[in-house]
């Protein structure tokens, strides 16, 4: 109460007395702080009990005025005392011995407020950035402590002051191998700043004077105002008397060149106040964007940041059920790592392991954004990470498993990050991954070198029809992101040589009988297995290497792709025979229609089949274009084409809609409850083939509009 009451009648009488010239005043506060230590007996007293706090925010206004009333750029002499006698290295160590208590607190207030409020650069002063350094080690060394707030605030002004200027990060990395944390209780005041050659005498090349006790004083002083020498030893004998001690110690030791940002914020990280982990996420994104190589490199190599973001990745990733229903995973609400505020008493749509997957989802977007922030080598590094300890460390032996439910949840969720990621680089080694790096056509023995793509391949046929649909979606996704890897691996590889081609001249009777819906060779042709779906933005992308082809070969000579476009879309509309088609009689529904109601329910592996092969008929590739949409290719021997495959299917189709009474009014009935124009009722006989054979007519008409749109868009100039 008494220092309240002290403290109230200073502001009187700095109020009634006659303004003094900044540098006075600003020594007079200063000298202030100090003299706190040589009189104090009470090491108890928390520093808002004392004149300190206020002290410490006159000296920053004081500055400030200094600075708005010289010219741009012109250090003042409050700020060159500042700066000369080292007052950020004393009050580094008072904030380090946290005395009086609560003096971190105000110490890391004090520094923020500096470099915030300060426009001209004070990082390159020795005098600043090697104090502020050692500030940082402080940060993050124990979680949940009272200064957390500060400390993040801190360390986040600092990487501003890193992004406006590039280069200063150099000034924090070290060399030298250090503990984070100071060990065992030792009196930092008096062994840090008193003694030996990190005193403040010994620093500025002055003889040790009264005045510059604890580095705290200012000018050469004059006889009036000089301390009586025995002051020093007061003040010396004062600190030991404190009972100051060091803070824990921490477990991370850290590596020969050290980046002491990116340890404090990465411990920040962990923080069980999602408002702190946030601003510390927000902190290494920001230093990960520099452009400076050797901060990069320092980065990836001598932090302990890919291990953290991968091991924290695979630790969601562990915490999820087993069993998550892939509905779930699909349409859980967008995820923002920087929004990650889930609440499962408020959410009226909970289902078991939501809290857990927004987390999982939440933390591997953030780790995305991240790699497409960071600067080039830096991205390279932690996406290669991720490759290494999460995709195979972690998610490979659950997509290899043979437990149903373990592929199903396995390959839902990463259909879902296929679906989330951004990042080309971390993109690029998720299809690594996925698909090896393999470009040469594939061969049985190919099979072991990248057994990942080919059970994945085979799980597009399943017993289990879920499994079927949820890897034929992840496919799917997967040739819409913009990687050229991805379709030359799984189509292109095998066109390559156009060895489905058999070259011979077409005779007038084989153009009748494709015409008439029919291919020449087609009886001897394998039945295929054939349906899925495609999502409404069938948009056709056309970089370069996708029109690119391979020079014509004697065997195999290159398409003139002239064959009329009219003869190519009707022959895909007349495949289905007009006994077997109901579109006609319900109007205005398409294709997408139907796609975005499997979608919705998910049903029918026949839909999602054709709509991968519909996103693969939609590449402007000569060889793809030739292989899927045009029924004049002359087929080499046990060689299968998309048309060809289709006419055996429609033939057995027509065997087996003759056995089904009533076969027209029950498919129109199938249709309208397709679409919900019809309210379900009784269930109706041979439903699957009647729901296969509207996926059949609206996937021809599909493959025909494609055709159509794909030869338009060629000729346009």
């Amino acid at each position: 109460m008494f220092s309240k009451f002290t403290s109230i009648l200073q502001h009187a009488v700095e109020a009634l007395a006659p303004s003094l010239p900044l540098q006075e005043d600003f020594v007079y506060h200063w000298k202030a702080i100090t003299h706190y230590y040589i009189e104090t007996s009470d090491d108890k007293a928390p520093v808002t009990d004392t004149n300190i706090p206020s002290h410490l925010e006159q000296m920053l206004d004081i500055l400030v005025q200094e600075e708005n009333e010289r010219e741009s750029g012109e250090t003042g002499p409050c700020m060159e005392y500042l700066l000369h006698h080292k007052i950020l290295e004393t009050l580094y160590t008072l904030g380090k011995a946290d005395c009086p208590p609560g003096m971190k607190q105000q110490v890391l207030v004090f520094y923020t407020k500096l470099l915030g409020r300060i426009r001209q650069p004070l990082l390159p002063h020795i005098n600043v950035h090697r104090p502020v350094q050692k500030l940082i080690r402080l940060c993050g060394e124990v979680l949940a402590t009272p200064t957390e707030n500060e400390e993040i605030q801190f360390l986040c002004i600092v990487c501003a002051k890193l992004k406006q200027d590039p280069y200063l990060v150099n000034f924090f990395l070290e060399n030298k191998l250090k503990s984070l944390a100071s060990k065992g209780a030792q009196n930092v005041v008096s062994e840090d700043t008193l003694k030996g050659e990190d005193s403040l005498s010994a620093d500025t090349g002055l003889s040790r004077q009264p005045e510059e006790l604890c580095g705290a004083t200012g000018v050469e002083p004059t006889e009036s105002e000089e301390e009586p020498p025995h002051q020093m030893d007061e003040l010396s004998t004062s600190l030991d008397d404190l009972s100051v001690t060091s803070l824990p110690e921490a477990s991370v030791v850290r590596p020969n060149q050290d980046y002491n940002l990116v340890n404090s914020l990465l411990n920040l990280t962990r923080s069980p106040d999602g408002r702190i982990a946030v601003k510390a996420c927000e902190g290494l994104m920001l230093l990960v964007s520099l452009p400076e190589p050797a901060a990069a490199k320092c980065l990836t190599q001598s932090t302990c940041l890919c291990e953290l973001l991968t091991d924290r990745l695979a630790s969601l990733y562990k915490a999820l059920p087993q069993s998550v229903d892939p509905l779930d995973i699909e349409t859980v609400e967008a995820i923002n790592w920087g929004l990650d505020s889930y609440s499962h008493k408020e959410d009226a749509s909970a289902f078991p392991g939501k809290r857990a997957l927004i987390s999982f989802l939440s933390w591997f977007d953030y780790c995305d954004q991240l790699i497409k922030e960071a600067q080039k080598t830096a991205a390279v590094a932690l996406a290669k990470a991720v490759h290494q300890r999460f995709f195979i460390g972690v998610m490979e032996p659950q997509l290899m498993q043979t437990s149903e439910i373990g592929i199903l949840t396995s390959t839902a969720l990463l259909h879902r990050i296929v679906r989330q990621v951004t990042s080309d680089v971390l993109l690029q080694e998720m299809v690594v991954f996925i698909l090896g790096e393999q470009r040469e056509p594939e061969t049985l023995a190919e099979i072991s070198r990248h057994p990942l793509r080919h059970r994945l391949i085979e799980h597009c046929d399943h017993i289990s029809d879920e499994i079927s649909i949820m890897t034929l979606r992840m496919f799917e996704h997967l040739l819409q992101k913009p990687n050229e890897h991805i379709l030359y691996n799984l189509v292109l590889r095998n066109l390559e040589e156009r060895n489905y081609t058999e070259y011979k001249p077409l005779c007038p009777e084989d153009k009748d009988v494709v015409e008439n819906g029919l291919i020449a060779g087609a009886v001897d042709l394998e039945e295929d297995p054939l349906f899925t779906d495609i999502p409404p933005d069938n948009t056709l992308s056309n970089p370069e290497w996708l029109s690119s082809s391979p020079p014509a070969t004697p065997d195999h000579p290159r398409n003139d792709g002239k064959t009329e476009v009219h003869k190519i879309v009707n022959s895909f509309l007349c495949l289905v025979p007009d006994e077997a088609k109901s579109s006609y009689h319900v109007e205005g529904t398409g294709y997408d229609t139907y796609l975005r109601d499997a979608h919705r329910q998910p049903y029918d592996v026949n839909l999602q089949v054709t709509s991968v092969l519909s996103r693969l008929s939609l590449f402007p590739h000569p060889h793809t274009h030739e292989y899927l949409l045009d029924p004049y290719v002359n087929l080499a021997s046990g060689c299968r084409s998309l048309f060809s495959v289709i006419v055996r299917v429609v033939g057995d189709l027509m065997v087996r809609i003759q056995r089904i009474q009533d076969f027209t009014p029950k498919l129109l009935l199938v249709r309208k409850r397709l679409l919900g124009l019809e309210p379900e009722g009784p269930i109706i006989d041979h439903i699957t083939l009647l729901e296969g054979v509207i996926v059949l007519e609206e996937f021809c008409k599909e493959l025909a509009a494609i055709a159509f749109v794909k030869y338009h868009a060629s000729s346009t100039p």
